[in-house]
């Protein structure tokens, strides 16, 4: 399962034989967060006759380290204030195979056996000194790995996603199949668009366990200094990208042509952007919200009533001009208003497009729509793509905070433990 499925495997054998003890190919003593020995089993041997402690015939050379503890960590401290003592001392070397390796290690450092570039050997000479072994760019890249393979392993999550995804571009196609360019037609793409928006801002609510199991992890391996929070969030910000924009091509190619919207392929261009962002936009407030909320069901009716309040506020059910002045400001804060203004004008924005005619000549075109619900024209596309970033750059922020405010905390608790 190691070599060929790529899986961390961990044993727990409990007072093994020395039989046993003879095939580990190598033993890692630790004591208090230091370590004492790293190597295989006759180096153990050697270093504790190196301190005086001679080995009992048929004595588990394991089992006699451990009950000389104390008298390895005093040779061990002996040894580090020798070294102290010493006129010139590099301040971060990997340490070698075998050698008595001190201060706080990671399980990255102790076992990586690849060769380290002299670039990468500076950085981490720099991070040592403040607490952390890696770069940030070397902690973002592991960390994004590690969401692949969590994505790789949950892919039965990402497959229904994956298959519900496409099943609801097709089934959504075929109800609204061929629109007509006439006044009931340009309603059923208001309403079909007001549906896409419920539907992609609602449904990426599955995810909100994974998060918060994440959340978990996050606060244990921080408090201990394994990685920085800020690099988390920007991998788990990366991570995210490329998947959905696959689901919103998914999407987005079966709802477009079946549905006969604007035949300009730039058009497409820009529904499948507003598509990815919208998607994005859901998954940073679920990343959001899973990092404030203590668990599942608190967070999944959050998550309900604010993407329900923020519907309501869309402009869609009331029009921003008879909203009372007071709730005015949710109107401008609403997810919904700006993708869904962006579909309108990426739909109506056309001049060419004349939705009624009246004795040969056209009365009622695209544009005029749009002016009359006041959602602009088609200089004000990139506005809501820009505002729909911000949307996004934003909650994922307020996510580091909170996440950096409970890693701190906990590490202050652990502290004081």
């Amino acid at each position: 399962m190691a070599e060929t499925q790529d899986r961390t495997i961990i044993l727990s054998i409990h007072q093994p034989g020395f039989r046993i003890v003879k095939l580990f190919n190598s033993i890692l003593l630790l004591a208090n967060g230091s370590v004492l020995h790293h190597g295989s089993v006759d180096l153990l041997t050697v270093n504790l006759g190196l301190m005086g402690l001679v080995l009992p015939t048929h004595v588990n050379v394991v089992e006699f380290a451990i009950e000389s503890i104390e008298a390895i960590k005093q040779a061990h401290n002996m040894q580090q204030e020798t070294q102290s003592q010493l006129p010139s001392i590099p301040p971060y070397k990997r340490p070698e195979e075998g050698e008595i390796r001190t201060g706080r290690c990671t399980l990255q450092q102790l076992f990586q056996q690849s060769k380290v570039m002299d670039e990468e050997s500076i950085d981490a000479e720099i991070d040592f000194r403040t607490g952390f072994t890696n770069s940030r760019l070397r902690e973002t890249i592991i960390l994004t790995q590690r969401f692949w393979k969590n994505i790789y392993r949950s892919k039965e999550l990402f497959a229904c996603r994956t298959i519900q995804m496409l099943v609801s571009g097709i089934i959504l196609g075929s109800i609204f199949y061929n629109l007509k360019d006439n006044l009931l037609g340009a309603e059923e793409r208001v309403g079909l668009f007001a549906f896409i928006l419920t539907f992609l801002l609602s449904s990426t609510t599955e995810a909100l366990p994974i998060f918060l199991q994440e959340r978990e992890i996050l606060m244990k391996e921080t408090s201990h200094g394994s990685y920085r929070v800020s690099s988390y969030a920007i991998a788990n910000g990366l991570v995210y990208l490329p998947f959905l924009l696959i689901l919103a091509i998914l999407f987005a190619v079966p709802v477009y042509w079946l549905v006969g919207l604007n035949h300009s392929f730039m058009a497409f261009i820009h529904f499948l952007l507003l598509i990815w962002l919208i998607l994005y936009t859901a998954n940073s407030v679920v990343v959001c919200f899973s990092a404030l909320v203590p668990n599942f069901i608190v967070g999944n009716s959050v998550i309900s009533a604010v993407m329900g309040s923020f519907f309501l506020f869309s402009g869609y059910f009331i029009s921003k001009h008879g909203m009372p002045n007071y709730w005015i400001f949710m109107h401008y804060i609403s997810l919904f208003k700006y993708p869904f203004e962006g579909l309108l004008i990426n739909e109506f924005s056309d001049s060419k497009k004349c939705l009624n005619y009246m004795f040969g000549k056209c009365v009622v075109s695209g544009a005029d729509v749009l002016r009359e619900e006041g959602y602009g024209d088609d200089k004000t596309r990139w506005r809501n793509y820009v505002i729909m970033v911000c949307f996004i750059l934003v909650y994922r922020f307020v996510s580091y905070l909170i996440l950096r405010c409970r890693c701190s905390q906990r590490g202050i608790k652990g502290i004081l433990i």
